[in-house]
């Protein structure tokens, strides 16, 4: 079992991800039901996502309506 996920990136959450981030990790914190990150293909949503992971570290279940997409988040998860 993994202890801790630890994102590996060369890159810094940037632009409207940092407050994204912020945001959803507060809406996780208050135990809030449900949050949605909305952004256009290729924005970073995926990136955000592990911010959020790594920072709230917790058990996380990652879903995917589609195998290439499932195929993507498992690469870059």
């Amino acid at each position: 079992m993994i202890d801790q996920f630890k994102l590996e990136s060369h890159y810094q959450p940037s632009g409207d991800q940092p407050t994204a981030i912020k945001q959803l990790v507060n809406g996780l914190n208050e135990d809030k039901e449900a949050q949605i990150l909305l952004g256009a293909t290729g924005t970073g949503k995926t990136f955000t996502i592990a911010n959020v992971i790594q920072e709230v570290n917790k058990p996380t279940l990652v879903l995917a309506h589609n195998k290439t997409l499932a195929g993507q988040l498992y690469s870059e998860l």
